[in-house]
């Protein structure tokens, strides 16, 4: 897999050095050839009109890695769809859970393998749609209804709009006009097609507290406005133990789905010149989107360009937590400041957009009330994560996380959980984790454990980059005030 990042990368140096002309000498080559076009009376030769169609190609290679980074929400947002209808057999208004905490087998961007997760698509193309949240009795229930561009539209839960009394939020197609019906919370989207993910916390680690966040789960509902008066039975589809494949292909699928999502949803005023710079490649509203075979080759390029831009941008991308620290959230201002639509007043920011979406799926639309991310790609000496390396993380005592903190490692070539790895993490409901007497704990990655360490070690894969997410659930002002502080991964010798 490192030669085949290698071939990326090169393919992506190489694309970037085709996107401009280089030298002097080139640049007047260039203009010899224009005056030489048609248009100023010469007569192209041979060799000027091959540069032509090289030129041409360059640029469409151009306009599709832009289209990869500009679509990469989207284009997410339908992986996980099409693993909701084709892996969980499910239809819009189901509902996917995990009972347990999630194996690698969830193939999500960056989730949390202590976290019993709650899953949907809805869409309103035929009318509203009623989101019905229990009251979060007995365990934790909170997450994000988010649209097809996965902007947070409403927070639910303790956090959130119904500020953890349950309630029925009524999801409104776009151009939905008039007030909503009495008794709802009304959530407004600029898209039909989206979709929510919500965590179910137990109070504790026995098995009534779990039993009680799972009964939880089951009184959630999801129905079209126009059955209100008498819902149709709820479907629970439980994907414990069972591949669950959200992870987007960087080939040319990926300008299928592009294309597919765009024939799906309205044109946002914010993408009108891009529905332009896509039309050479053959991407317009309304129209099939049928590339031919040297079309497909040339996509599954761009798109690999646009992964190795993605990958080499991710480590830099985000916000410091401390200024001594390598540790960061995984987002940087223009996501937070905008509540995660990253509109600026002056302009859309595309390529913070791009490498979040990559990076991880379901922000909040309110950060830092019940969750807060840490994000590291490099070890104490400014090294990446490697699979072949063997790391210790000390995590001091007394974490501010109200009701738990969890470690969990990711694969870098696509954000997802190390595949077959046996377990993706350490969190602090596990008993069998070792502790020292002062409450710290040391945790050990890397191929094999040292040696008495087993419980306190998490599995990596040789030959394969990592990174890692510290999370603090119900994070408290140890953390804010930076009173508490979270060492850097050493590299052990």
């Amino acid at each position: 897999m490192e030669i085949a990042f290698v071939k990326i990368l090169n393919c992506a140096v190489a694309l970037a050095a085709l996107m401009v002309v280089s030298s002097p000498a080139a640049r007047a080559d260039h203009f010899d050839d224009l005056a030489n076009s048609p248009m100023s009376g010469g007569r192209p030769t041979a060799t000027q009109s091959s540069r032509a169609e090289d030129l041409d190609r360059q640029s469409l290679q151009q306009r599709a890695v832009t289209a990869a980074i500009w679509g990469m929400p989207i284009v997410s947002m339908n992986a996980m769809r099409q693993a909701f209808f084709r892996d969980a057999k499910a239809n819009y208004n189901d509902v996917v859970f995990w009972s347990k905490p999630s194996d690698w087998k969830n193939q999500t961007t960056t989730p949390n393998a202590s976290a019993r997760y709650v899953y949907f698509n809805f869409n309103t193309k035929d009318g509203p749609v009623v989101v019905d949240i229990p009251p979060a009795v007995d365990a934790g229930l909170f997450g994000t209804l988010l649209d097809a561009w996965q902007t947070p539209l409403a927070d639910v839960g303790p956090e959130g709009e119904d500020q953890g009394k349950g309630g029925k939020y009524l999801l409104l197609p776009p151009g939905f006009g008039g007030d909503a019906p009495a008794g709802y919370i009304a959530v407004r989207a600029r898209t039909y097609n989206g979709y929510s993910l919500l965590r179910a916390i137990p109070k504790g680690s026995s098995e009534a507290d779990v039993s009680k966040a799972i009964a939880l789960v089951k009184k959630l509902r999801l129905y079209p406005l126009s059955k209100a008066d008498s819902p149709p039975e709820q479907r629970f589809v439980d994907m414990s133990g069972t591949l669950f494949d959200g992870i987007v292909r960087f080939d040319e699928s990926f300008y299928l789905s592009l294309a597919q999502m765009i024939n799906e949803e309205p044109v946002l005023a914010q993408d009108r010149a891009m529905m332009g710079l896509l039309l050479p490649l053959g991407i317009e509203k309304g129209k099939e989107f049928k590339p031919d075979a040297q079309a497909q080759r040339d996509l599954e390029q761009s798109a690999g360009a646009a992964h190795a831009w993605l990958m080499e941008a991710q480590p830099t991308y985000g916000t410091p937590t401390w200024p001594d620290l390598s540790w960061k959230l995984p987002a940087p201002p223009a996501a937070t400041e905008t509540g995660f639509s990253f509109e600026r007043p002056d302009y859309l920011d595309v390529d913070a957009r791009g490498i979040g979406y990559f990076c991880w799926y379901a922000p909040p639309k309110n950060l830092g009330a019940a969750t807060y991310y840490l994000a590291a790609f490099k070890d104490a000496k400014g090294d990446s994560l490697r699979g072949e390396g063997s790391y210790k993380l000390h995590v001091p005592p007394n974490v501010p996380a109200q009701q738990f903190w969890a470690l969990t490692l990711y694969d870098r070539d696509t954000c997802g959980f190390i595949r077959d790895m046996p377990r993706a993490g350490i969190d602090s409901y596990d008993q069998k984790m070792q502790r020292n007497a002062d409450g710290s704990v040391d945790i050990y990655i890397g191929p094999a454990p040292p040696a008495g360490e087993e419980a306190n070690w998490i599995e990596t894969a040789s030959g394969r980059g990592w990174f890692t997410y510290f999370r603090l659930y119900g994070p408290e002002k140890a953390f804010f005030d930076k009173t508490w502080k979270l060492p850097e991964i050493e590299k052990l010798q």
